[in-house]
């Protein structure tokens, strides 16, 4: 980047560059004699350029545009990073569903229809309709006589 120099003289008559920042104060002062040979040594971005062969011109655009090319894919890959880290803190960070509740809506992805939630009172006014039932009801009402019969 180059940078506005003012010109001007020391007392000896020496010719100064002052260099100043955006406040007006002096930055840097250098001899004209120094910044003159430092800028001789420094070769110009249109110097360099008119330099160059056709070929090497190329080679140098296709490299710009694959390193070009590489920072935006990168730059993608670490959006992506990004999201799944933010939604892994997320996931983390929030409490686990009680097991009844993951057992309701599993219930309810493979049915379609709202898990059944037996109660003992339920339970207990519905008579026995499948064979499976029945034979249950049967069991459990031979041993709750059984028991009754022997404490007698």
């Amino acid at each position: 980047m180059t940078t506005s120099r003012t010109t001007m003289r020391s007392r000896t008559g020496t010719k100064l560059y002052a260099v100043r920042d955006a406040s007006g104060q002096f930055k840097d002062i250098q001899t004209y004699k120094r910044a003159h040979t430092a800028d001789m040594r420094h070769t110009s971005e249109a110097e360099k350029d008119a330099a160059r062969s056709p070929i090497e011109k190329q080679v140098r655009k296709a490299a710009k545009n694959a390193v070009k090319s590489v920072k935006s894919s990168v730059r993608g890959a670490v959006a992506a990073l990004k999201r799944v880290a933010k939604r892994a803190v997320k996931q983390v960070s929030s409490p686990p569903p009680p097991p009844i509740v993951i057992a309701t809506v599993a219930a309810t992805k493979t049915t379609r229809k709202p898990a059944a939630k037996p109660t003992a009172r339920a339970a207990a006014k519905k008579p026995a309709s499948t064979p499976a039932a029945k034979k249950i009801a049967k069991v459990a009402a031979k041993t709750t006589t059984r028991k009754v019969a022997t404490a007698k």
